[in-house]
């Protein structure tokens, strides 16, 4: 069992009715002064403060951040790359995740079950910005096979965990 799985019942034990309302305001807008959390949730605004500050301690909160339209940048297309691997040993797995993670075009980056062994969630600007990623992702390490699948539309995207009733 990893330390992730083993503090998450234990984070989730802490957490109140009134901290989950905090994280539910805070996902939807981070950019909230603390005194209108605290009118959200109830709360004078140092109480407010204290629960934030021990909910980012805690590490329930792991930062704040500017979501960023990626069309509006330049990068209007996402990809979903399967990767199968023949060789699933620790040197490997070190090597191959240390590459990928170095690539900025990876939004995401899974270890799975099933008949794939890795996905990515990549963004690109066009047709020649992935095949410029795809030859830098084979060539990182030996790979038995890469499936890339190309997004036609995006018909749902959050960025907000459903938080759980306590």
């Amino acid at each position: 069992m990893t330390d992730l799985a083993v503090q998450l019942p234990e984070a989730s034990r802490r957490l109140d009715a009134i901290d989950r309302k905090i994280l539910t305001v805070l996902q939807e807008d981070a950019s909230l002064s603390v005194a209108e959390i605290g009118d959200r949730v109830g709360l004078s605004s140092t109480p407010c403060w204290k629960r934030i500050q021990r909910l980012e301690a805690d590490g329930v909160i792991l930062r704040r951040v500017a979501l960023v339209d990626q069309n509006k940048i330049g990068l209007g297309i996402s990809v979903f790359v399967s990767v199968e691997s023949n060789d699933h040993s620790e040197a490997w797995l070190k090597t191959f995740a240390s590459a990928v993670s170095a690539m900025p075009e990876v939004m995401e980056f899974y270890r799975m079950a099933g008949d794939v062994d890795y996905m990515l969630r990549v963004v690109v600007a066009d047709m020649a910005s992935y095949d410029v990623f795809y030859k830098k992702l084979i060539s990182a390490v030996p790979l038995k096979n890469v499936t890339s699948r190309f997004a036609m539309e995006k018909i749902k995207s959050v960025t907000a965990l459903p938080v759980p009733a306590a």
